[in-house]
């Protein structure tokens, strides 16, 4: 049973809803009385965002073994979906007091603290998971976002270029680089990194809408406009701002 909980993260972070369903089933089946069955049943109830009845699955688990470090941090994942951020903190708390080189428990609290615009509190919380976890490409780009918050903008951009060169494939960490490079008056090497971007998400709408803000101060009016249009088409939502956007053009 025990290494059965990190498997049904990994259905759960592939969104494989039929298989994470199956793995719950068959621990059930096989002994209703572990504290593994009962938090992949939990996680099988998150993948559907029926999260009571997942925070009941993890309630038993942990009455079952009050200790299980990471039926804690589910639970507190459980909670931040209901911005029940006290309760979320409580129980990533307690995952520590268990295991206090649980990074994912690390993550949680700083996670609550950039929510809740605590970006000092979020730094620290973030740099201790990614001294757990240095080669997580995840962990080190929410630290530069902290740093970047946290008024660090160099020291962000530094950590957001560890982050890709760990992991090329992580597009949030080009994204926030050109953030930044746009927030200190640099457009042309903003430019750059939402290219890679839009190249590895061609149809998020944040990058093309980004794009047309940054081409829009290098005075490429003509290719704002484009960015601005293929925003506009692939999210609908945001049309109100994308066309207050498209109105500055000259």
């Amino acid at each position: 049973m025990p290494g059965l909980e990190l498997l049904s993260t990994v259905y759960w972070q592939l969104k494989k809803e039929v298989d994470l369903a199956n793995l719950a089933q068959r621990a059930m089946d096989w002994d209703f009385e572990s504290p593994y069955a009962h938090c992949v049943a939990g996680n099988c109830f998150s993948l559907q965002k029926d999260h009571e009845t997942s925070l009941v699955f993890f309630k038993r688990s942990l009455q079952l073994d009050p200790n299980f470090t990471y039926t804690h941090t589910l639970s507190g994942y459980e909670y931040m979906a209901n911005e029940d951020f006290d309760k979320a903190t409580a129980c990533f708390r307690q995952a520590l007091r268990t295991d206090e080189r649980h990074y994912n428990a690390w993550y949680g609290l700083g996670s609550i603290y950039h929510r809740q615009e605590k970006f000092d509190l979020a730094e620290y919380h973030f740099a201790r998971a990614v001294g757990l976890h240095p080669t997580s490409s995840v962990l080190r780009c929410n630290l530069g976002m902290a740093q970047n918050a946290n008024g660090k903008a160099y020291q962000a951009l530094e950590t957001l270029s560890e982050a890709f060169r760990l992991d090329p494939r992580n597009p949030q960490a080009r994204f926030q680089r050109a953030t930044i490079f746009s927030n200190l008056h640099r457009p042309k090497e903003a430019l750059a990194e939402l290219e890679i971007v839009r190249d590895a998400a061609p149809r998020e709408a944040t990058v093309h809408f980004a794009m047309g803000k940054v081409l829009k101060r290098l005075g490429r009016s003509h290719e704002a406009m484009k960015c601005f249009l293929t925003a506009m088409d692939l999210d609908p939502k945001d049309n109100q701002l994308i066309k207050s956007a498209m109105d500055k053009l000259d």
